[in-house]
């Protein structure tokens, strides 16, 4: 296995009495998918928040690329290459779905959005955005608005964002929350075809997305890490099984 990506240490955040998240260290490597699996309020969301900088922890630290990013904001870390994509949709619905990406494109290489020149207007911009939109299988609705799309469709705009800003390591909050059977079998193929391109960590409840998906696991309990592994390992840990799988089997 190669140097990791993304490292990291002894990380809390703590809300009171509370502890979201308490000294969770774990590693992503180059290349792979890292599922983040756990029950409702086991510091899920609050781990990722945290690894994508709109989130100060507590202590502990977050290094990526080999540099200390704890104290860096999100902004920051999206130039390095460190993206984020939302567990709720966060899109322009009166904007067409080509401007949403060229949006992000030209965010991406520094130049602030123009009223008065928008990013539809700029060639470079929607070539760039063409090619994202391309990656997730939305050319065809570059011209409608994304208000109009359907649930899965925004998902895969939603990824086409966070494309644009080129990222080294994608960050994914429930990608699947909300689709139905076959958009979600879409988008599990799409995570598939990407993985040679970008590393990812999947935050997902749908577990046989997780293990179609995953290289390896980890079992976030309590703000614990429980367990860390390759998905069959994961999948016949008793202690794994008796704390968030329960005794049902996993197809």
């Amino acid at each position: 296995m190669t140097d990791a990506l993304l490292q990291v240490r002894n990380l809390r955040k703590t809300y009171g009495a509370l502890k979201v998240t308490n000294d969770v260290s774990l590693d992503v490597h180059e290349g792979e998918i890292h599922a983040i699996i756990g029950p409702n309020g086991a510091g899920k969301t609050t781990l990722i928040s945290q690894l994508s900088g709109q989130l100060r922890p507590d202590s502990g630290t977050v290094i990526y690329t080999g540099q200390d990013i704890t104290a860096l904001d999100m902004a920051a870390r999206v130039r390095m290459g460190l993206a984020r994509s939302f567990q709720l949709t966060t899109l322009l619905p009166s904007f067409t779905v080509l401007e949403n990406v060229a949006v992000a494109v030209q965010a991406r290489e520094g130049s602030s959005f123009r009223f008065f020149r928008p990013a539809s207007t700029e060639r470079a911009l929607n070539d760039q955005a063409m090619e994202c939109l391309n990656d997730v299988g939305l050319s065809g609705t570059a011209s409608r608005l994304a208000g109009a799309l359907s649930h899965g469709e925004k998902r895969q705009l939603e990824l086409a964002i966070a494309l644009a800003t080129r990222p080294r390591l994608l960050l994914l909050d429930e990608p699947l929350a909300g689709t139905g059977h076959e958009e979600a079998a879409q988008l599990v193929d799409l995570f598939g075809r990407l993985k040679s391109r970008v590393t990812m960590m999947l935050i997902e409840h749908d577990m046989n997305a997780v293990f179609a998906l995953a290289d390896r696991v980890s079992v976030l309990v309590y703000g614990e890490i429980a367990a860390c592994g390759t998905p069959d390992a994961v999948r016949n840990d008793a202690k794994v099984r008796a704390a968030y799988l329960g005794e049902e089997e996993v197809a």
